[in-house]
């Protein structure tokens, strides 16, 4: 019996998959594709994301092959300087392909004992009360206590389960492909900079020998996208908004995607969970789709080890659906309100030019940017403190960085009195204490996603939180 059987092998299974490998479980990774992907749909990482790498221990890798840059001009691509006060020390976007992202999470992943199998394709899933069976298109049934759907907007485990899908049709398409050019950069930046002072669906950028990323609107919707363009097409739509195709040929990879936006009703029925894409889909816009789906994982990872060690208090699993839903739903909102400001037409260009004037205040500014990279992302745990359900940022302390204490997954207890305690919850909370610089609480319990559940020095309220997140005292 395998613990957790995930169905999909790109960002999302593959950080769901290293984060239940963190506490002992076992999982197999089911990817239909036999080799990595070529496509190159995302660019980069948000601040939650490189949080969330610099918790488990990964920024390193990620900084190594990616680039900074400054946190402005991400919403909607409203040109605005980057907002301060933002509450991360990583308050930066990291660019780096997502074919990078990828190769980055599967090699990690196998170091810490993920088992992943490539062209294993899932056709068929069966849930009872012990376990769910799960079918391969070879005929091969494997058997697991949970199975995760991450595969993708076209989800055969969100079509098999029957859980609806609704939402918004694509109304506008666009086409997606790296290729080279026959004219010279400076051409292609002459031509694109004029072409975006009307249409910001848009351009050309540079990739290296020749080579440009090109995007650029399709005539219509398509009926199926998985049928993928032809340099031709890329052609007419360049000479259609540029007057000029700038020579393109030997595409590498060439694409289609919509401004579709649906959202799963349930992220889970019984056994059987969805995360990812395979649970919401949106447009690109402010590059949140990837970054969306990690989150997801490092949500739903520990929850479900928990579950599968037996000590997940009542309710913990549902929690994930709860917590979760309504971010995805927020991000649909604001990826659909972009699209239109998007638009060139005059209705959104009036709208654009409004909201470019509100984003001078400060406020508003970060209010957006904190949307795009989900550091404004605060969990409803009930009344209390200011920091209550939000992720705590990295904070300096007197032996290092709060990070670097959370690099096992588990839960912490950071203790500024030194008088309270977590004894009976020691194997699956760390008990740290310090004082930290700008710490100016008595103490927090974190979750191993390092949202706040608790802040204050009283032992009986810390106890009852501990009971409420990690289950009943071992002692």
């Amino acid at each position: 019996m395998i613990d957790v059987i995930i169905a999909g092998g790109g960002p999302t299974g593959l950080m769901l998959a290293s984060e239940l490998r963190l506490h002992d479980v076992r999982v197999v990774v089911l990817e239909r594709d036999a080799e990595p992907t070529r496509f190159v749909r995302s660019l980069g990482l948000h601040a939650r994301s490189i949080e969330i790498m610099d918790q488990r221990g990964l920024l390193e890798r990620f900084l190594a092959l990616g680039t900074r840059h400054p946190l402005g001009g991400y919403f909607a691509a409203i040109p605005k300087p980057p907002p301060g006060g933002l509450d991360s020390a990583h308050a930066y976007v990291l660019g780096i392909p997502q074919t990078t992202t990828d190769r980055l999470l599967a090699e990690h992943a196998v170091e810490v004992g993920v088992e992943v199998r490539r062209g294993s394709e899932v056709v068929g899933l069966r849930q009872d009360d012990d376990g769910v069976t799960v079918e391969l298109a070879d005929g091969t049934r494997l058997r697991s206590r949970f199975v995760v759907g991450c595969d993708g907007g076209r989800s055969t485990v969100r079509r098999l389960l029957g859980v609806d899908f609704p939402g918004e049709p694509s109304r506008v398409d666009s086409l997606l492909g790296e290729m080279e050019v026959g004219v010279s950069p400076q051409t292609v930046a002459d031509v694109v900079a004029e072409v975006r002072r009307t249409h910001l669906r848009f351009g050309l950028g540079p990739l290296g020998d020749g080579v440009y990323r090109v995007l650029v609107p399709a005539e219509g919707v398509a009926e199926d996208r998985d049928v993928p363009p032809t340099i031709e097409e890329f052609q007419q739509q360049l000479r259609a908004y540029a007057g000029t195709d700038f020579g393109v040929h030997s595409p590498r990879w060439l694409s289609r995607f919509g401004d579709a936006t649906r959202l799963a009703e349930r992220y889970r029925v019984g056994r059987v969970l969805l995360a990812g894409d395979a649970a919401h889909i949106h447009p690109p816009t402010g590059g949140q789709g990837l970054n969306l789906g990690i989150q997801d994982a490092v949500n739903l990872g520990w929850k479900l080890a928990a579950e599968v060690a037996g000590w997940a208090p009542d309710g913990l699993l549902d929690s994930y659906h709860a917590e979760r839903h309504p971010v995805a739903a927020d991000v649909l909102v604001n990826t659909r309100a972009q699209m239109f400001l998007l638009s060139p037409d005059p209705g959104p260009q009036a709208v654009r030019h409004l909201l470019a004037e509100l984003m001078d205040f400060e406020d508003v500014n970060r209010y957006l940017i904190e949307k795009v990279t989900a550091i404004g992302v605060r969990y409803d745990f009930g009344a209390g403190h200011e920091l209550l359900g939000r992720h705590l940022r990295d904070v300096r302390l007197t032996r290092g960085r709060l990070y670097e204490l959370m690099r096992a997954g588990r839960g912490l207890l950071l203790d500024a009195t030194g008088r309270l305690s977590a004894a009976g919850w020691a194997d699956r909370v760390d008990h740290v204490v310090d004082v930290g610089d700008g710490f100016d609480v008595p103490g927090v319990l974190l979750r191993p996603d390092g949202h706040v559940v608790w802040v204050g020095d009283d032992q009986t309220d810390l106890v009852g939180q501990l009971r409420r997140w990690f289950g009943a005292s071992a002692t």
